[in-house]
């Protein structure tokens, strides 16, 4: 049985992905963690996909929409402007 089709693996990478996350911040890494971890509960759950370059699909885009759903609710809402009052060496 190849690794790939693991649950425990994705997990264990979603984990990886979120360490990452914290120590360089920025949603890039984020994103990629929901997606091995969506992609370890959908095997946990018995759906998988048939190969290796299948589950790499898979998990691409499972890694788009949650990078894609997390700018639109973290992101910098549309029109507004970030407006200074004071200088930092004030």
């Amino acid at each position: 049985m190849p690794l790939w089709t693991e649950w425990w693996v994705w997990m264990s990478g979603a984990l990886i992905l979120a360490t990452l996350e914290v120590l360089i911040p920025g949603y890039i890494f984020l994103g990629f963690a929901i997606g091995a971890a969506m992609m370890g509960l959908l095997i946990l759950f018995g759906v998988s996909a048939s190969g290796l370059a299948l589950t790499l699909v898979v998990f691409a885009v499972l890694s788009l929409i949650s990078y894609i759903a997390m700018r639109k609710y973290f992101g910098l809402k549309t029109g507004q402007v970030k407006i200074w009052d004071t200088d930092v060496n004030d």
